[in-house]
C-alpha cells in the first residue's frame, strides 16, 4: 500500500527544519523532509565561501523555540550557523524525517483524493495531504547575463558553489558583484591572491559591523537562566525594528542611516575620489544595506583595484569593459546572487482544475499573507511572496510563518479538511499590500533585485516585523473555502497517478 503522509516538507534548510520541529510538537509525526542535498542546512550548507557570515545578530538569527546559548560572537559565520541547524536536527530527532537525495521535480494536486503527488527524480512519487514549500528564495545560483560568460577559459566560481580545491595563491582574480557576499569575499581574497579586481556596478550603503566575542560568563548565564537569552533577543529585535523607520520608508531617519554610512566611509577611505566611487546615488534601503568593517580597508590594499567601468563582455582570457580594456584573470568569482522566484515558481506546481502556478505568477508572484495561494489547497509557503524583511531577521518572519502553517495543517489533518484560501480574500490582501508598497523606499523608482523587470514588488513586506507577525497570529477559517477531504481508497490514488 502506498504511504500517504500528513505533511511533506520540500527543503531541509532553516524553514524545513523549523516546520518539522513545530509539526512534531503538535503531534503530527507522519511527515517527511524531502531534501535534494546530502545534508540539512539549505543556504548555509551551500554558502561556504571565505568570510561567509550572517549580517543579523545571532540571537535574532535563530528560532525562539530553539535558543542557542553558545553563539561565539555577535554575528556568526556560516560554519557556526550550519552547526546550529545540525544541533536542531539532533536535539529534536529529525533524522527520521529527512530524506536526502530527493530532488522534487513536480507537484500536482489530485482532487479525487484530496492529495498532493510529489514527483521525485529517479524515485517513487510521494503522496501527502498537505505540503510545506520550504525550498527557500536563495536555493538556486545565478550567473550574470553577460555576453561571453561561457567562453572564459579560467576558473569560474560562484559564491554559493565555492571550489575549495582551487588555490588562489599567486592568482589574478576578478570579483563580479559587490553585494552582501561580495563584500565578505574580497577581504579574504586579498590576503592570498596576487591581485584582485572588484567590478562594481553600483555601490551600496555600508554600515560598520562590530563583531564582539561572547564571553564565557555570558554563555553560562544564558545556559543557566534561559530567560536572559530571551531578553537579549528581544532587545536586538526592537533595535532592528526601529531601523525600519529609516530604510522601509524615506524619512528623516533615512538621513541618519545615510549619515552613519557616510561617516563610516570617510573614516575608512581617505581618498576623495575613491569615496566618490563608493557613495551610492540612491536612498538607503532601496537596496540591501551592507554590514562590514573589512571591505573598505581591503579595497585599499596594494593588490586590490576597484573597477567601475561597466562590463561589456567576458572573453576567453578575462573581462572587457566598455572603454575597451581587457582585464586578464586566472579566475573569476561571481558574487551575483540567486534566481529568486519573483515570477514563476522554483518547482512546477499544478493545482485545482489543472491551473499552473508558474502561469499565474508570470507577471509577479502573489499569495495570501505570503503563505497560501488560492487554487492550491493545503499547500503553504515559507518565505513566500512579499515576506522579505528590509530591516530585521528573516528568522523572525519565518517563525511566524511556521507557527501559522502548523496551525492550518493541524486543522486540515485532525479534522480531515481541505483548506483553500478564497480568491477574493487573496485579491483584497494583495491590493492593499501593493498600495502600501507604493509608499516604500523600494518602490520609489530605484532598481533592485526586489522588483521584477516591469517594477512589480513580489519580494518585500511594507511594514514592521511586528505587523507581519501579528497578521499571522491566527488562522481565520472564514478566509478559506473549507471542505471535507475525499475518502477514496489509496489504490485509486495510485491508479490515478
Amino acid at each position: 500500500m502506498t504511504e500517504i503522509l500528513s505533511t511533506a516538507i520540500i527543503g531541509g534548510g532553516f524553514a524545513g527544519i523549523g516546520a518539522a520541529i513545530r509539526l512534531q510538537q503538535r503531534g503530527i509525526r507522519d511527515i517527511a523532509i524531502l531534501e535534494r542535498g546530502t545534508r540539512a542546512g539549505g543556504t548555509w550548507r551551500d554558502n561556504t565561501y571565505p568570510g561567509a557570515a550572517c549580517d543579523i545578530p545571532s540571537r535574532l538569527y535563530s528560532y525562539s523555540f530553539a535558543p542557542n546559548p553558545d553563539w561565539s560572537h555577535t554575528y556568526s559565520g556560516s560554519a557556526e550557523i550550519l552547526g546550529y541547524i545540525d544541533s536542531m536536527v539532533e536535539k529534536f530527532e529529525l533524522s527520521r524525517y529527512l530524506r536526502f537525495g530527493h530532488t522534487v521535480v513536480d507537484v500536482t494536486w489530485h482532487e479525487s483524493r484530496s492529495l498532493w503527488e510529489i514527483s521525485v527524480q529517479d524515485r517513487e512519487p510521494v503522496l501527502a495531504r498537505t505540503i510545506v514549500m520550504a525550498s527557500g528564495p536563495l536555493a538556486n545560483v545565478s550567473l550574470p547575463k553577460i555576453r561571453g560568460v561561457e567562453t572564459f577559459a579560467g576558473a569560474k566560481i560562484h559564491s554559493a558553489r565555492w571550489d575549495h580545491d582551487y588555490d588562489f595563491a599567486g592568482k589574478k582574480v576578478a570579483v563580479v558583484g559587490t553585494g552582501a557576499s561580495g563584500v565578505q569575499i574580497v577581504p579574504e581574497l586579498v590576503k592570498v591572491a596576487e591581485s584582485v579586481k572588484v567590478f562594481q556596478r553600483t555601490p551600496g550603503w555600508v554600515l560598520p559591523r562590530t563583531n564582539f566575542r561572547t564571553r564565557g560568563l555570558t554563555r553560562e548565564i544564558y545556559r543557566r537562566v534561559p530567560f536572559s537569552q530571551s531578553v537579549a533577543r528581544k532587545a536586538w529585535f526592537w533595535g532592528h525594528e526601529s531601523v525600519a523607520l529609516g530604510v522601509v520608508w524615506n524619512s528623516p531617519l533615512t538621513r541618519v542611516v545615510e549619515g552613519v554610512s557616510k561617516l563610516h566611509l570617510r573614516s575608512q577611505v581617505p581618498d576623495p575620489w575613491l569615496r566618490r566611487q563608493l557613495t551610492p546615488e540612491f536612498r538607503a534601503g532601496c537596496k540591501r544595506l551592507l554590514m562590514t568593517s573589512k571591505y573598505y580597508p581591503a579595497l585599499q590594499k596594494d593588490n586590490c583595484t576597484l573597477v567601475t567601468w561597466p562590463i561589456a563582455q567576458i572573453s576567453g582570457k578575462g573581462i572587457r569593459t566598455v572603454e575597451g580594456v581587457e582585464h586578464q584573470f586566472d579566475a573569476i568569482v561571481f558574487a551575483t546572487g540567486f534566481d529568486v522566484s519573483k515570477t514563476g515558481s522554483p518547482i512546477p506546481i499544478t493545482g485545482r482544475d489543472g491551473r499552473v502556478l508558474a502561469d499565474e505568477w508570470s507577471r509577479g508572484a502573489h499569495a495570501y499573507k505570503s503563505i497560501a495561494v488560492s487554487g492550491y489547497p493545503n499547500m503553504y509557503f515559507t518565505f513566500g511572496p512579499n515576506s522579505g524583511p528590509g530591516h530585521s531577521s528573516a528568522l523572525v518572519y519565518m517563525e511566524a510563518q511556521i507557527d501559522y502553517l502548523v496551525d492550518a495543517i493541524a486543522t486540515a489533518v485532525n479534522q480531515n479538511f481541505v483548506l483553500d484560501v478564497r480568491a477574493s480574500v487573496q485579491a483584497e490582501y494583495n491590493a492593499d499590500l501593493q498600495q502600501r508598497l507604493t509608499k516604500t523606499t523600494w518602490n520609489s523608482g530605484c532598481s533592485s533585485w526586489y522588483l521584477t523587470e516591469d517594477g512589480f514588488n513580489a519580494t518585500m513586506f511594507p511594514g514592521f516585523a511586528t505587523q507581519y507577525v501579528k497578521q499571522l497570529e491566527t488562522v481565520l477559517l472564514p478566509d478559506y473555502a473549507v471542505t471535507a477531504a475525499a475518502t477514496a481508497p489509496v489504490d485509486e490514488v495510485v491508479a490515478a497517478v
